[in-house]
Protein backbone atom coordinates (compact mmCIF):
# COMPACT_ATOMS: atom_id res chain seq x y z
CA UNK A 1 0.00 0.00 0.00
CA UNK A 2 1.86 3.64 -0.90
CA UNK A 3 2.45 5.92 1.95
CA UNK A 4 -0.39 8.00 0.43
CA UNK A 5 -2.72 5.72 1.40
CA UNK A 6 -1.04 4.76 4.59
CA UNK A 7 -1.33 8.50 5.99
CA UNK A 8 -4.72 8.76 5.14
CA UNK A 9 -6.09 5.92 6.69
CA UNK A 10 -9.45 5.97 9.08
CA UNK A 11 -8.22 5.19 12.68
CA UNK A 12 -10.01 1.67 13.62
CA UNK A 13 -12.78 0.59 15.84
CA UNK A 14 -13.15 2.59 19.58
CA UNK A 15 -11.31 0.08 21.69
CA UNK A 16 -15.06 0.23 23.62
CA UNK A 17 -16.88 -1.26 21.36
CA UNK A 18 -14.47 -3.47 20.40
CA UNK A 19 -14.95 -4.80 23.89
CA UNK A 20 -18.61 -4.97 23.91
CA UNK A 21 -18.19 -7.26 20.78
CA UNK A 22 -15.99 -9.41 22.70
CA UNK A 23 -18.11 -9.76 25.94
CA UNK A 24 -21.54 -10.60 23.61
CA UNK A 25 -19.28 -12.92 21.55
CA UNK A 26 -18.36 -14.88 25.31
CA UNK A 27 -22.20 -14.56 26.64
CA UNK A 28 -23.16 -16.62 23.19
CA UNK A 29 -20.18 -19.32 23.75
CA UNK A 30 -20.97 -19.56 27.77
CA UNK A 31 -24.83 -19.96 26.57
CA UNK A 32 -24.22 -22.54 23.82
CA UNK A 33 -21.49 -24.60 25.99
CA UNK A 34 -24.29 -24.85 29.21
CA UNK A 35 -25.00 -27.95 28.72
CA UNK A 36 -21.35 -29.24 28.64
CA UNK A 37 -19.60 -29.52 32.15
CA UNK A 38 -16.73 -27.92 31.83
CA UNK A 39 -16.50 -26.54 28.46
CA UNK A 40 -16.99 -22.89 28.27
CA UNK A 41 -15.76 -21.31 25.03
CA UNK A 42 -15.00 -22.53 22.05
CA UNK A 43 -11.17 -23.43 22.38
CA UNK A 44 -12.17 -25.67 24.36
CA UNK A 45 -14.70 -27.85 21.92
CA UNK A 46 -14.52 -31.89 21.40
CA UNK A 47 -14.38 -33.02 18.26
CA UNK A 48 -18.12 -34.41 18.12
CA UNK A 49 -18.77 -30.45 19.59
CA UNK A 50 -16.95 -28.98 16.00
CA UNK A 51 -19.09 -30.94 14.16
CA UNK A 52 -22.16 -29.86 15.86
CA UNK A 53 -21.23 -25.76 16.32
CA UNK A 54 -18.66 -25.01 13.89
CA UNK A 55 -19.06 -27.36 10.70
CA UNK A 56 -18.08 -25.57 7.53
CA UNK A 57 -20.47 -25.47 4.54
CA UNK A 58 -19.39 -27.40 1.18
CA UNK A 59 -17.56 -24.16 -0.44
CA UNK A 60 -15.78 -23.58 3.01
CA UNK A 61 -14.75 -27.21 3.02
CA UNK A 62 -13.12 -26.68 -0.39
CA UNK A 63 -11.31 -23.94 0.72
CA UNK A 64 -10.53 -25.64 4.19
CA UNK A 65 -9.42 -28.49 2.09
CA UNK A 66 -7.21 -26.23 -0.24
CA UNK A 67 -5.30 -24.71 2.09
CA UNK A 68 -5.05 -27.74 4.33
CA UNK A 69 -3.08 -29.30 1.13
CA UNK A 70 -1.13 -26.33 0.53
CA UNK A 71 0.08 -25.57 3.73
CA UNK A 72 0.50 -28.73 4.67
CA UNK A 73 -1.50 -28.37 7.89
CA UNK A 74 -2.34 -31.25 10.14
CA UNK A 75 -5.46 -32.60 11.74
CA UNK A 76 -4.95 -30.28 15.07
CA UNK A 77 -4.48 -27.22 12.53
CA UNK A 78 -7.57 -28.09 11.08
CA UNK A 79 -9.61 -28.27 14.50
CA UNK A 80 -7.93 -25.03 15.06
CA UNK A 81 -9.19 -23.22 12.17
CA UNK A 82 -12.83 -24.35 12.88
CA UNK A 83 -12.33 -23.31 16.55
CA UNK A 84 -10.97 -20.15 14.93
CA UNK A 85 -13.59 -19.61 12.45
CA UNK A 86 -16.43 -19.95 15.40
CA UNK A 87 -15.14 -17.45 17.19
CA UNK A 88 -14.88 -15.56 14.62
CA UNK A 89 -18.51 -15.86 13.48
CA UNK A 90 -19.43 -15.01 17.36
CA UNK A 91 -17.62 -12.15 17.22
CA UNK A 92 -20.11 -11.15 14.01
CA UNK A 93 -22.77 -12.39 15.87
CA UNK A 94 -23.17 -14.83 12.99
CA UNK A 95 -25.08 -18.01 14.17
CA UNK A 96 -23.35 -20.12 10.72
CA UNK A 97 -19.75 -20.10 10.17
CA UNK A 98 -19.35 -19.36 6.93
CA UNK A 99 -16.70 -18.99 4.38
CA UNK A 100 -15.19 -15.61 5.07
CA UNK A 101 -15.16 -17.14 8.66
CA UNK A 102 -13.15 -19.76 7.69
CA UNK A 103 -10.61 -17.77 5.06
CA UNK A 104 -9.98 -15.28 8.05
CA UNK A 105 -9.08 -17.93 10.17
CA UNK A 106 -7.02 -19.55 7.45
CA UNK A 107 -5.05 -16.81 7.08
CA UNK A 108 -4.25 -16.17 10.98
CA UNK A 109 -3.11 -19.65 10.96
CA UNK A 110 -0.58 -19.34 8.26
CA UNK A 111 0.65 -16.09 10.09
CA UNK A 112 1.04 -18.29 13.23
CA UNK A 113 3.46 -20.24 11.51
CA UNK A 114 6.91 -20.10 12.35
CA UNK A 115 8.54 -21.17 8.85
CA UNK A 116 6.19 -18.63 6.89
CA UNK A 117 9.28 -17.17 4.95
CA UNK A 118 10.86 -19.92 4.28
CA UNK A 119 7.67 -21.53 2.45
CA UNK A 120 7.54 -18.13 0.54
CA UNK A 121 4.07 -17.36 1.95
Amino acid sequence: MPFAQLSQMQPGEPSAVIRERVVRARKIQEERFRPYPGIHNNAMMTERMLHTFAEPDAASMDMLRMAMERLKLSARAYSRILKVARTIADLEGSEKVQSHHIAEAIGYRSLDRGDWAERGV
